[in-house]
């Protein structure tokens, strides 16, 4: 991953634009990393990715109710908290 920092980010935007068209764009602050510029494709396949885990695990839950497999509930957050 390339790596800008801010004060790069803000005199050289267009070049780190252009940049993240092809590759995610870390931006660091005071030498930590701070966000991540992406392209939008890059962006909406990753939110199409969490949007299919969670359809996933809706249709495994949907498919234990209807076998009879039944969990506590606070056992069902504790693990979806777990994958966040």
């Amino acid at each position: 991953m390339i790596s800008f920092t801010a004060n790069q980010a803000k005199t050289q935007f267009g070049e780190m634009m252009a940049k993240a068209q092809r590759e995610p764009v870390s931006i660091t602050k005071n030498g930590k990393p701070s966000v991540v510029v992406m392209s939008i494709a890059d962006y909406e396949a990753i939110e199409e990715l969490k949007l299919q885990c969670l359809r996933d695990k809706l249709a495994r839950s949907v498919a234990q109710i209807e076998s009879g497999n039944l969990r506590d509930g606070d056992e069902v957050f504790d693990e979806l908290l777990k994958d966040l």
